[in-house]
């Protein structure tokens, strides 16, 4: 476990201690750590003088500001229409198979994440994924099949 303390406090002071700070010191902390713990957003709470609540209620709004511990590999899901439309529900399946979880959960061996959120900016190239940072588009269920297969060898 990191220090939590410590890496707030750096990072406010690389961001600054106002209200406008909390967003970019909420997604270094993801950065580097993976995830929010409530000790990091009591913390930041703390270091920016406002109240815990506001800190948790902007975490939790965010899907990318993850406050749960997630797998190595965090695959996004585009549940917007557009997506929708193009076979979302196919590249799920095919996520959910490969995978053996639902969307929410982790493997049991803490490789992979499975997890549906709004947008990703990619839906003139839908349907799409991230994983972790990485978009992958236009994608059909043997295409996400052999993304994943790649994954898993590494």
């Amino acid at each position: 476990m990191y220090q939590v303390g410590n890496l707030v406090k750096e990072l406010s002071d690389k961001h600054g201690r106002v209200r406008e700070s909390l967003m970019p010191i909420l997604q270094d902390i993801v950065q580097k750590h993976n995830y929010l713990t409530d000790e990091a957003m009591v913390e930041v709470a703390r270091e920016l003088d406002i109240s815990a609540a506001e800190v948790y209620g902007t975490a939790s709004f965010y899907t990318f500001l993850d406050t749960q511990v997630k797998g190595k590999y965090v695959i996004r899901v585009c549940k917007t229409i557009t997506c929708s439309m193009k076979g979302k529900s196919e590249i799920i399946q095919t996520l959910e198979d490969m995978l053996k979880i639902k969307p929410g959960e982790t493997t049991g061996d803490g490789q992979f994440s499975l997890i549906e959120t709004n947008c990703i900016g990619w839906c003139h190239k839908a349907p799409a994924i991230l994983i972790n940072e990485l978009p992958y588009t236009e994608l059909t269920p043997e295409k996400v099949s052999e993304i994943i297969k790649d994954y898993m060898q590494k």
